[in-house]
């Protein structure tokens, strides 16, 4: 192992911490999912830096980003585009929608109906978009960050499965310890905050690329491998779920795992790096049946249920 992955995560955390004051495990996340070329749902009250963790994010790749409002009246060629005629060349020009960008914030996501959200799985699941009836790709790196408010569903459509099962992780963002309320008045007493992200210096074109084969080039295990099943079988069988954990959902608990390996610069994956990962990527992709939400559980809950009932490989 070359440790360059290591090297790049530590270097990612130290600068959006410049900008950004806590939420470790959030901006932990985004740094696995930008590596995987997955999405990342954040769960949060209003306030708490989530566009600013997104533009942060854009400028250390370099790249460019967008934000979309998504409202009840949210069309698909709002996020993806449309053709224009132009009288002076009697032609129609494409004119692409924020969904051409590498960072993309979509805010509030579910308060977009389907087709709104139909328009977004295809580029979050196939990195294209169809626009006038070709095939469009978007660039890369491609990375959407979706917020949710937990607070407000009144005139909000929840996510469909088959969407929320697309994203990579799920972050909850909470209010943040005393302390970081102080550092963040404190930066916000001497300016904006967002006026420092273009101050911070991009990463060399290619390191991401070279930090994914770095992951590639993790190994992992039987046992490990073994333990991503059980995890999986084992929240299908639960009694306190409707719906149990995808294929995909094991999937992406092994890549996950296995990127975070290479961000602790080890070139095989442990049980740890499973276990530590195991609840964001799960807690999404599960349906809790009644009885279980009226004893109080939420996802979290479950998901620590499930863990707990297996042994862990030594």
């Amino acid at each position: 192992m070359s440790g360059r992955a290591r090297e790049v995560a530590e270097r990612f955390h130290r600068d959006v911490h410049r900008i950004v004051v806590g939420q470790d495990e959030t901006v932990r996340l985004a740094f696995i999912a930008l590596l995987l070329g997955g999405h990342l749902l954040i769960e949060g009250v209003p306030g708490t830096a989530k566009t600013l963790l997104a533009r942060t994010i854009a400028r250390l790749i370099g790249g460019t980003f967008k934000r979309i409002q998504f409202t009840p009246d949210l069309m698909p060629s709002d996020i993806v585009g449309t053709s224009i005629y132009e009288i002076t060349t009697s032609n129609f020009r494409i004119k692409e929608g924020p969904i051409f960008a590498n960072v993309v914030l979509a805010d509030e996501v579910n308060r977009a109906p389907a087709k709104a959200q139909a328009a977004l799985l295809e580029a979050m699941e196939e990195k294209q978009v169809t626009l006038e009836g070709d095939s469009r790709p978007l660039p890369r790196p491609f990375l959407v960050i979706a917020t949710q408010n937990p607070v407000e569903y009144e005139g909000t459509y929840p996510l469909p499965e088959a969407e929320l099962d697309r994203f990579l992780f799920k972050a909850i963002v909470r209010y943040p310890e005393s302390s970081e309320e102080q550092a963040i008045l404190r930066a916000h007493d001497k300016g904006q905050p967002l006026a420092e992200v273009d101050k911070l210096e991009p990463f060399a074109k290619g390191v991401l690329d070279e930090c994914a084969a770095e992951v590639d080039g993790v190994t992992v295990e039987d046992s490990v491998l073994q333990y991503v099943v059980r995890i999986v079988e084992e929240s299908r069988k639960s009694t306190d779920l409707l719906l149990g954990a995808s294929p995909r959902a094991g999937v992406h608990l092994l890549r996950a795992a296995k990127t975070a390996a290479a961000i602790e610069g080890r070139d095989f994956v442990t049980p740890d790096d499973v276990k530590s990962l195991a609840i964001p990527t799960l807690r999404h992709r599960l349906v809790l049946r009644a009885e279980a939400e009226i004893e109080g559980l939420d996802a979290d809950a479950v998901c620590r249920r499930v863990l707990a009932r297996l042994d862990v490989p030594r």
